[in-house]
């Protein structure tokens, strides 16, 4: 029997291309890298009196993730990622809402309703539909942290009509 040419050019049958987003995130790594750097370099210039200070831990993150876009570059390059999973859209975004709700929520409800309605959003993005739950229960834990952390810990946390109920 004879072969039947492929209509698909040449055959890359165990060798992969390489990842296009890997080739974009290691580019952005070593920015975010030397930007640490950098920023990092202007807290050495303030104390001059140890070799070993504030701008030390951050020099050591900065040469990881300048490390990291080497490597990620390099695996980029050879196409040893794995495959990723199809994303799916509609968890990010209600994770994305969430978010947004809390922070434009915190000063006019406070901590806990807006920290709860980041609860309730986030529990739906991951599948847990029923809001009618999910916001009291994250708004009685957001009360809890409220507690521990504004009155216990004496931290400044926004207050709301709930907080001011209480306290």
């Amino acid at each position: 029997m004879s072969e039947v040419p492929s209509t698909h050019g040449p055959s890359t049958h165990g060798k992969r291309r390489p990842d296009r987003a890997a080739l974009v995130i290691a580019p952005v790594l070593f920015v975010i890298a030397a930007v640490i750097w950098w920023d990092a370099g202007r807290l050495a210039e303030m104390t001059n009196y140890s070799r070993i200070g504030p701008a030390t831990v951050p020099h050591v993150v900065a040469i990881g993730l300048a490390l990291l876009a080497v490597w990620t570059g390099f695996e980029a390059w050879r196409g040893d990622f794995p495959e990723r999973e199809p994303i799916e859209v509609q968890p990010v975004v209600m994770i994305v809402a969430g978010l947004a709700g809390q922070m434009l929520l915190l000063k006019t409800a406070g901590f806990s309703i807006a920290t709860g309605v980041l609860f309730a959003l986030t529990a739906f993005g991951f599948g847990r539909r029923k809001l009618w739950i999910s916001l009291p229960i994250g708004i009685a834990f957001s009360f809890v942290v409220y507690i521990i952390f504004g009155r216990f810990l004496q931290l400044s946390l926004p207050a709301g009509p709930l907080e001011h109920l209480f306290f």
